[in-house]
């Protein structure tokens, strides 16, 4: 692990425990964001849905084309908003959380949908933010007893846990707080150079959007519309 990945753990740690319910709003409203759309943003299944159309009715073609659209987007954010040094960093990691917890939510809703999830459903929402804390993030918290099972398991379970529902917004808060200030720190300690942060966080985001909207693919079966 690297020093960035080791200060970004640190960091993410430290400051949701401190603020766990600001957090969890803060993925929480990406969530709704996501689902009803955000200026140019469409709704996620209204995204979904097009992109459908786009394909013929083919879901898996569909489900491709949704994970490239957010990695170019995903790569564009984490471009503009890691430029600058130590003075913008106050500024920019926050709005880059934020970038990266409504895109990443809005691509996994869109492969929910399509996969025939409702997402008024909390059982789903739920799964859609498992899914963003990525193969290893789920498994160690299922190991840790801090999840029940996979995004699947969660999303077809019997009944609702609304306990649930803040543990797992909280842990996607954790990951994304990590993952921006740990990349943020590997950049400005190999290089002083604005545009080297630019690069890094296009790279970085969009390889994490790429890999979160993968898992959600593998882990979310097709299910029949209600």
């Amino acid at each position: 692990m690297g020093a960035g990945s080791i200060v970004g753990r640190v960091i993410g740690s430290s400051a949701t425990k401190r603020a766990p319910d600001m957090a969890a709003n803060l993925i929480r409203q990406a969530f709704d964001r996501a689902v009803d759309g955000a200026g140019p943003l469409k709704g996620a299944a209204e995204a979904a849905d097009h992109k459908l159309a786009d394909c013929n009715g083919d879901v898996d073609e569909a489900i491709d084309k949704l994970v490239d659209s957010h990695v170019r987007l995903a790569g564009a954010q984490g471009f503009v908003t890691n430029l600058g040094g130590a003075v913008t960093m106050a500024m920019t990691i926050p709005a880059n959380i934020s970038g990266l917890a409504l895109l990443q939510c809005h691509l996994v809703a869109g492969i929910a949908h399509l996969r025939g999830y409702t997402l008024s459903d909390p059982r789903v929402r739920n799964a859609v933010l498992a899914c963003i804390l990525g193969a290893d993030g789920v498994k160690e918290l299922v190991k840790d007893h801090r999840l029940p099972g996979a995004p699947m398991v969660i999303a077809t379970a019997p009944q609702h846990d609304p306990e649930l529902d803040q543990r797992i917004a909280t842990e996607v808060a954790t990951a994304l707080i990590a993952q921006v200030a740990g990349k943020r720190t590997a950049a400005m300690v190999g290089r002083r150079m604005p545009v080297i942060g630019g690069g890094v966080g296009a790279v970085t985001d969009g390889w994490d959007t790429y890999r979160v909207g993968r898992y959600a693919a593998k882990e979310l079966k097709q299910r029949t519309r209600p």
